[in-house]
């Protein structure tokens, strides 16, 4: 099987746990990757940090520019108009990744699921609609545009969920996160969400609060 191509941080002790990052649009896997001393986890946690790297494809609202993306997306209103069946291909190559890591003596239960604007539309279709239990989800500025057509995984009905949404997001307004939040209420999941005091990037105070939240999802 062929897989998307990552950048992989190993632990210095041997992994039983792993975190798989997906980045936004335009960006690459090498962004949160770089976000990882910020994190200040201990050095002997024994997780393995995957980040993965989109394709490169034409973007619409870009003007059909070619750029690493997860799907194409055609309009940024608030109804997003995007290309559903690539975002679906991307969240398969984002589960053929969990069964990786499954092959590789990581157990499901021991696996989050990361991502950050498209990145995270794409982790909120994979980590939801995948058949085994998983440790937790983090959407980070972003929202669900599947939550329409997806088929919930029964093994996944009790996951974690931490979004996290800037106040003063210009990119994906707040409203977008909400409406994620309040989907997911509708159908029985308990997310918790966050906002700060940022627009569409990350910032210190969500960074401490990653960190926390990821040792109680895989300390």
């Amino acid at each position: 099987m062929t897989y998307l191509p990552c950048v992989e941080v190993e632990p210095t002790v041997e992994a039983t746990a792993s975190v798989i990052w997906l980045h936004g649009l335009g960006s690459n896997g090498h962004d949160f990757e770089a976000l990882l001393p910020e994190l200040q986890l201990p050095a002997d946690m024994p997780v393995r940090f995957i980040f993965p790297h989109a394709g490169s494809i034409p973007v619409t609202i870009n003007g059909g520019a070619v750029m690493p993306a997860w799907y194409d997306i055609i309009s940024l209103d608030v109804d997003r108009k995007l290309n559903i069946d690539q975002l679906i291909d991307s969240a398969q190559g984002v589960m053929n990744l969990i069964d990786r890591e499954i092959n590789r003596g990581i157990a499901s239960e021991r696996i989050i699921l990361a991502g950050f604007s498209q990145g995270g539309a794409v982790v909120y279709h994979a980590a939801l609609s995948y058949s085994k239990p998983l440790a937790g989800l983090l959407a980070l500025s972003t929202y669900f545009p599947t939550a329409n057509i997806i088929q919930y995984s029964e093994p996944n009905r009790q996951l974690p969920i931490e979004i996290m949404h800037g106040r003063y997001d210009p990119v994906v307004v707040p409203k977008l996160g909400e409406m994620a939040r309040d989907d997911l209420i509708a159908v029985g999941y308990q997310p918790q969400w966050r906002t700060y005091s940022m627009e569409h990037q990350v910032c210190m105070p969500q960074i401490k609060d990653i960190a926390q939240w990821i040792r109680a999802r895989l300390g």
